[in-house]
């Protein structure tokens, strides 16, 4: 390849005092690529992903966004901090993270929620920022929830919202944390609809997920991950059809 990966990790460590959750991952994932990250509980999934955005701090490695490695100054042997707060946010703006429970402002309709970022952070034109908020909300179908307060709509709509806001800054790439983890099962498949339809269009995407078929489904490369580490990684076709490991042969007959 000869462009800069899209986000790139390079033996990352994260420990909280004596319990080391991530034991030097490493990760890649190009332009274009959706990368779904698979395993047990406790595995680290969600650690990782929260580091590639700086909301958890790592203890050693590298991270970089589209070529730029957020600049870190060592505390001790196992601690690190950003050196530059206002790199941290640039950086930070180019990415796009849908969490586990939707993270809505409760207090705010849908279409205020979904242009917040837009107008008080990136300095958007208020009349641009709303047209493009309703563009991306009748994207997710929710073209006529625009004035609903989140409180009235059920969970699936509330996290197609979620991603609403994230497309409205346009992101370089979409970090997903279990997004349909929250929901009612009936629920689930709307926001799978959603984020395959993102896949579609070739948007870069990390992708932590239990939902194994629709990994097998969207991804163009499958890691998985156990006890912090990268125990097997590939093309969905071999994590899932022709898997190496025992531990990943036992995971995936554990939640088919």
């Amino acid at each position: 390849m000869t462009q800069d990966p899209a986000i790139e990790i390079r033996d990352l460590h994260k420990s909280y005092g004596a319990i080391e959750v991530l034991k030097g991952v490493s990760m890649t994932a190009y332009p274009g690529d959706v990368v779904a990250v698979i395993g047990g509980s406790g595995s680290g999934k969600s650690t990782m992903l929260r580091c590639i955005n700086m909301l958890e701090k790592p203890s050693s490695g590298r991270i970089a966004i589209q070529g730029e490695a957020y600049e870190m100054r060592q505390l001790g042997t196992n601690a690190m901090e950003p050196a530059s707060p206002k790199q941290v946010q640039r950086i930070r703006s180019q990415l796009g993270m849908v969490f586990q429970n939707f993270n809505l402002w409760p207090h705010r309709t849908v279409l205020q929620n979904v242009i917040e970022v837009p107008i008080h952070v990136l300095g958007v034109p208020k009349e641009q920022a709303v047209a493009r908020g309703r563009d991306v909300l009748a994207r997710v179908g929710l073209a006529e929830k625009e004035d609903v307060y989140p409180a009235f709509m059920s969970g699936g709509q509330q996290q197609r919202a979620a991603i609403a806001r994230v497309l409205a800054v346009d992101p370089l790439a979409m970090l997903f944390d279990e997004p349909t983890s929250a929901l009612d099962p009936e629920l689930v498949g709307e926001v799978l609809s959603v984020i395959r339809d993102l896949a579609a269009e070739k948007r870069t995407m990390v992708l932590v997920t239990h939902e194994m078929a629709f990994a097998r489904d969207v991804a163009s490369h499958v890691i998985y991950l156990r006890d912090g580490r990268i125990e097997e990684e590939g093309p969905p076709e071999q994590i899932f059809g022709d898997p190496q490991s025992p531990n990943l042969q036992q995971f995936i007959r554990s939640v088919a």
